[in-house]
């Protein structure tokens, strides 16, 4: 191993001693940095792995990197001027801040024309304040753990996979594949002989999108980052989770989806238990209501619904309550 780093909880993650350990430099390639650019590099240097992941990315596409580190806004502005790089990789924030600040103070860096991000969601209402004002900004979907899992290419349609993952869409609370379009928990496997992951569930909501990318690149594709998958809620002081409402479904076979609605308003929380199902009769509801009980420890009302009424958003628990 060249380094260890730590991630909140403490986690610690190992890094292999080979070039380009997470995979990254299919990304900033897809995002259009070449060999012989200068890349500015904002991630945090400092214990966790993200800098280094996109470092070791620009130097397997033969790029030169500025190591910037957090903070010191109008520091980096200044290096910005003097070394004129030709890429930013870091987040999408911070990167509104750099040129928001560069604007401000009539600071001129024009030479920065591309931006592989990550680390957060980039709406593509960002995308396109970055594309105003002269960044092309590109998604970049990597973890502590697993390295590159997807990137944005210039077609624009969700994010590519990368060659060295296999992903799996799972039903939230459950290790059950969903179809292919809907939503749901990512769990991703690499075969890394250095730290091999079997099944690693990311926590993170997304969905296989059908087709291949225009751009001619073959690997499956997602639609990106939907939110987590983690739904763990607190209900009349009870935590209910979402494998508890895959142990309910899971005891009906008509029952083909199930949700859980909390709503009504500070202590008073009422639940109610929407199933998708083939057959209504037999006592469903009422053997439905018992199982909630059983497993949860709290009463609620069932509300049977037609195959496909249920919102394809990944969520197994939702919380609409009130806390006005």
């Amino acid at each position: 191993m060249s380094r260890i780093f730590a991630s909140p909880g403490p986690i610690y993650e190992p890094e292999g001693a080979t070039q380009d350990y997470w995979r990254a430099g299919r990304a900033l390639f897809a995002a259009g940095f070449r060999a012989g650019e200068l890349v500015h590099n904002s991630f945090s240097y400092h214990m966790t792995p993200g800098a280094f992941i996109l470092e070791s990315g620009a130097h397997a596409v033969g790029c030169t990197v500025f190591p910037a580190g957090t903070g010191q806004t109008e520091q980096q502005l200044e290096a910005m001027v003097d070394l004129k790089p030709d890429g930013y990789t870091g987040t999408p924030s911070f990167l509104r801040i750099l040129l928001e600040k560069a604007a401000e103070t009539g600071t001129q860096i024009r030479s920065l024309t591309k931006a592989c991000v990550g680390g957060e969601a980039c709406p593509p209402s960002l995308t396109a304040w970055f594309k105003e004002r002269g960044v092309d900004v590109y998604q970049t979907y990597a973890t502590a753990d697993l390295g590159l899992v997807a990137y944005e290419t210039q077609a624009r349609e969700g994010l590519v996979l990368d060659e060295g993952v296999i992903v799996e869409i799972v039903r939230p609370g459950t290790g059950t594949p969903v179809d292919d379009g809907e939503v749901g928990e990512l769990v991703v496997t690499t075969l890394n002989t250095a730290y091999p992951l079997i099944r690693f569930g990311t926590g993170d909501l997304s969905a296989i999108l059908p087709g291949q990318c225009p751009t001619g690149r073959t690997a499956p594709r997602i639609k990106g980052w939907m939110g987590r998958a983690d739904q763990t809620t607190k209900i009349k002081g009870m935590f209910v989770h979402p494998s508890q409402v895959a142990d309910i479904a899971q005891r009906f076979p008509e029952v083909k989806k199930a949700r859980l609605v909390v709503s009504g308003e500070m202590a008073n929380d009422q639940m109610c238990l929407q199933v998708e199902a083939t057959e209504v009769g037999n006592g469903l509801r009422e053997k439905l209501e018992e199982a909630m009980r059983e497993v949860t420890k709290l009463r609620g009302q069932v509300q049977v619904v037609r195959p496909g009424s249920l919102p394809n958003d990944g969520k197994v628990i939702e919380d609409a309550r009130s806390y006005q």
